[in-house]
């Protein structure tokens, strides 16, 4: 059972915009389960506060930018990707500025005040999107591609190539986020000498210099033209008769691993938590944003994910558990076993087979499970979350009192297992319980309803 996560205490940054140049305070400040990751410009009226939410990414030239009506705010992935790493679900970043701090180029500094800050856990429980099939976007007209496979954690191999004498192929992965902190977080972004004019042009990297960034010199220039360079960017003059690394490196393959960084916070963008392993080829802001986009479509379709079923694993409560928490019985029974129960929600299952009896008059020619028995199968789950709390659960029923908003979405037929996910929307108070269910059959949700139920003794 994985808890929401937030940061102990507050910490602040101070250092220069990468594009702007400017001078930014960055301020982490905790947040209440369920808030999410949120970045508020302070420094404007009214205090605007943009989700940190793939729809709302709108550039991804050096850096990813995140925008709402005229408000945004850019190069947010590297703090994004130590929250991710961190397992950090709610947090309010507080920003006097249109972008981050770059500080080195890495998320090293991001990684220090976190483990001094110390990260505490809350009661609300974690919701992860758990990749069920192959997910593959690729960016066209560019060898860029992000594939998705499922995994039961999160994992992530990154391959780079470049037409270049000094940076060719590289490859870096990160099998276990526990290891970010010492295997990623130090890898600072890269620039080639030959794209910086094209930058200034455009009006970015304000802030840039040698301490922020790994910089690499591949195409010979003149020393006058190189000399012209670095005086724009008010640097040392620089030896231009040989190509190499003007900076000295945190690791053998640190523009790989920078790039792995890069993946995590953008991806960290879907609002949730990954479930699967992460295979990037030539990835940047715009393929990675783009496959966030791609899975945010795919949450906002469905309000839930169906929870994960694995037939093999032991059930936590058996039909004869059930019996002894629900008075009901057979034909009225209508759920076989628990695979999953938290605090708040419960996960049960029912397999529908045509011996059924309702399916004799339900209809003899087109057997379909009643929609009234899909809702009584959830209230029954619902029942059993609330009652499985209770000491001498046995001498208490649940009646419902109320039955809200209910939806059928497809038909339920003989051979369908059925997956019912209850969750509480408040806490009992005064012996009423109030939940959401969901019934799924294959990954789709068939029905939901909202409930209202009575904890009652027994007399």
């Amino acid at each position: 059972m994985s808890k929401q996560r937030t940061i102990k205490q507050a910490f602040t940054f101070e250092g220069k915009g990468l594009h702007t140049g400017l001078q930014i305070t960055l301020t982490f400040q905790p947040a209440p389960p369920n808030h999410g990751v949120k970045i508020k410009r302070i420094d404007l009226p009214e205090q605007p506060v943009i989700d940190a939410l793939a729809e709302h990414v709108t550039h991804t030239v050096r850096g990813t930018v995140l925008q709402k009506g005229d408000i945004q705010v850019s190069t947010v992935e590297h703090a994004l990707a130590t929250l991710y790493a961190y397992g950090i679900d709610n947090c309010m970043l507080e920003v006097n500025a249109p972008e981050f701090p770059i500080l080195d180029g890495s998320a090293k500094y991001f990684v220090q005040k976190i483990e001094e800050a110390g990260i505490e856990e809350q009661e609300a429980d974690k919701d992860y999107y758990i990749v069920r099939k192959k997910i593959e976007y690729t960016l066209p007209d560019s060898g860029s591609r992000i594939t998705i496979l499922p995994d039961d954690t999160f994992s992530l191999d990154v391959h780079i190539g470049f037409k270049s004498p000094v940076l060719g192929n590289q490859f870096a992965s990160l099998d276990n986020l526990e290891d970010f902190g010492t295997e990623i977080s130090s890898a600072r972004t890269f620039v080639f000498v030959r794209e910086i004019e094209p930058l200034l042009s455009m009006n970015l990297i304000k802030g840039g210099d040698l301490k922020n960034a790994v910089v690499i010199y591949d195409e010979v220039m003149s020393q006058e033209v190189m000399d012209g360079l670095t005086d724009k960017l008010n640097q040392e003059h620089i030896d231009a008769s040989i190509p190499r690394y003007l900076t000295t490196l945190n690791y053998e393959n640190e523009p790989a691993r920078h790039k792995l960084l890069d993946v995590i916070g953008d991806l960290s963008l879907i609002g949730k938590p990954i479930k699967g392993k992460v295979i990037a080829r030539y990835p940047g802001h715009k393929v990675n944003t783009d496959t966030a986009k791609l899975i945010r479509k795919e949450i906002k379709k469905q309000e839930i994910q169906a929870p994960v079923y694995d037939d093999t694993v032991p059930p936590l409560i058996d039909i004869n558990g059930i019996k002894k928490l629900l008075p009901h019985r057979w034909p009225f029974l209508l759920v076989d076993k628990i695979i999953d129960i938290k605090t708040s929600a419960i996960v049960g299952v029912k397999n529908v087979t045509g011996n059924e009896t309702f399916f004799a008059g339900h209809f003899p020619e087109e057997p379909v499970m009643p929609g009234v028995l899909l809702v009584e199968a959830m209230a029954q789950t619902g029942g059993l979350l609330v009652l499985h709390g209770l000491e001498d659960a046995e001498k208490y029923s649940t009646y419902f009192l109320k039955i809200d908003n209910v939806k059928f979405r497809q038909k339920v037929v003989p051979g369908d297992t059925l997956i019912f996910h209850l969750e509480m929307t408040e806490p009992v108070r005064r012996g009423c319980a109030i939940m959401k269910g969901y019934a799924f059959v294959g990954g789709k949700i068939v029905a939901e309803a909202e409930f209202m139920a009575q904890i009652v003794r027994n007399k």
